[in-house]
């Protein structure tokens, strides 16, 4: 486990906007070097300003990458500890806003919205797991899914929700089989942030675009009255989370009710269940 920040190595994908450079940013400043991979050069050359900016430049490697690419990742988690030292905390937060309906989606957008969704933390997961073990010195996983996952279903989301509920699952059975391994596990539930998520579409490869109609759809839309999170504060929590071996992160207490609603109806339709099973052998 991670009994302190200080002179840790952290590698996190999707670090260098939003949530993935709030979590980067907690952890430099709490002393840990971190490891920033990133598909946008122009986002990782924002990421090394703000870290010029913030005094924690001498920790802080931009590394570009396509999650997807299981090979890159692997060269770039090598690059990582070549440069830091034993990777303690690996962060797989890199994700795509991809949003249309559903049952309109082409193959394309399927492959792209899960292979990196989905895919991209499979990978993550395969090539750095690894490397925690090696050392022996114990570490934490975070995965960022999102607390859409949790709710009723909204239009649009159909893709993104399969994909994040599905990191849900994947946390919490590696947090099971790791439990006897100094390595803990956190997936992290936020809800509306500040980030640039709705630019995603513009990393989506040429070849999986034709004839969708999710291409060009924003994804930064929130309910009114829901507050827009400073991707630092996500940071935070996730930095506390890490410390404190916490299995769930959740960034907005404000979608509890909506969460309750999904949960109700699970419940009820498995206290409906040995009624109706039991009336069918009649």
């Amino acid at each position: 486990m991670i009994e302190r920040i200080e002179n840790t190595v952290a590698f996190i994908t999707g670090g260098a906007s939003g949530i993935g450079l709030g979590i980067a940013a907690a952890l430099a400043h709490r002393g840990a070097s971190v490891a920033v991979a990133d598909i946008r050069a122009d986002h990782l050359a924002q990421a090394r300003d703000q870290a010029v900016r913030d005094g924690w430049e001498d920790r802080f490697l931009g590394l570009e990458l396509d999650i997807a690419d299981r090979q890159a990742f692997a060269e770039a988690l090598k690059a990582a500890e070549a440069r830091f030292g034993p990777l303690r905390i690996l962060v797989n937060n890199a994700g795509v806003g991809i949003a249309g309906p559903v049952a309109e989606a082409t193959f394309g957008d399927w492959d792209w919205g899960l292979s990196v969704n989905l895919g991209g933390v499979v990978n993550g997961l395969v090539c750095g797991l690894p490397l925690l073990r090696r050392h022996g010195l114990g570490g934490h996983i975070v995965i960022t899914s999102s607390l859409g996952a949790l709710m009723p279903p909204r239009p649009t989301r159909g893709i993104y929700a399969t994909a994040k509920a599905g990191l849900i699952a994947l946390a919490e059975h590696l947090r099971l089989d790791l439990q006897h391994s100094g390595i803990g596990v956190s997936v992290l539930l936020p809800g509306p942030t500040l980030s640039k998520i709705h630019e995603s579409e513009q990393t989506r490869p040429a070849e999986l675009r034709a004839g969708s109609r999710f291409v060009g759809n924003a994804t930064d839309k929130a309910p009114a009255g829901i507050t827009w999170q400073d991707p630092g504060i996500a940071g935070r929590m996730t930095v506390e989370a890490i410390l404190a071996d916490r299995l769930y992160i959740v960034t907005h207490g404000e979608y509890l009710d909506a969460v309750k609603a999904r949960n109700a109806a699970i419940e009820e339709a498995v206290r409906q269940a040995t009624d109706l099973r039991e009336g069918m052998r009649g």
